[in-house]
């Protein structure tokens, strides 16, 4: 009986989060990619405080890892018509980029002779 009632527990919560996921998706403020949520307030702010949000939330600054993920955050991009941070910074050797942790990029889609510190990436 318990795992009756453990299971349909489970089946609600699954029920009101796809509802919540969809909600928050109709407002723009979610997108997925490979089992990841992507998510905005749609406000502007500076990189710390940027960070510091993600942070509050449970989550981190976005860091694409791959062509999926990359979509995922150039949905907003495009639906807010601003730019994003990333959580990429350059390493102790010029023009080389790793993620906030420190580990190497794995996957990179600059434009044309970017990065190049002017917002353009």
């Amino acid at each position: 009986l318990v795992d009756d009632e453990v299971e349909d527990i489970i089946r609600q919560l699954e029920h009101r989060i796809s509802r919540l996921e969809g909600v928050l998706s109709l407002e723009k403020m979610i997108s997925t990619s490979g089992g990841k949520i992507f998510a905005t307030n749609g406000k502007r702010a500076d990189f710390h405080t940027t960070t510091k949000k993600c942070k509050e939330a449970g989550g981190s600054i976005a860091a694409p890892r791959n062509s999926g993920e990359n979509d995922a955050i150039l949905y907003f991009v495009k639906s807010f018509n601003t730019y994003a941070y990333l959580g990429i910074r350059e390493s102790l050797i010029p023009s080389k980029f790793q993620f906030l942790d420190g580990t190497q990029l794995n996957y990179t889609n600059w434009h044309l002779n970017e990065p190049s510190g002017k917002g353009e990436e």
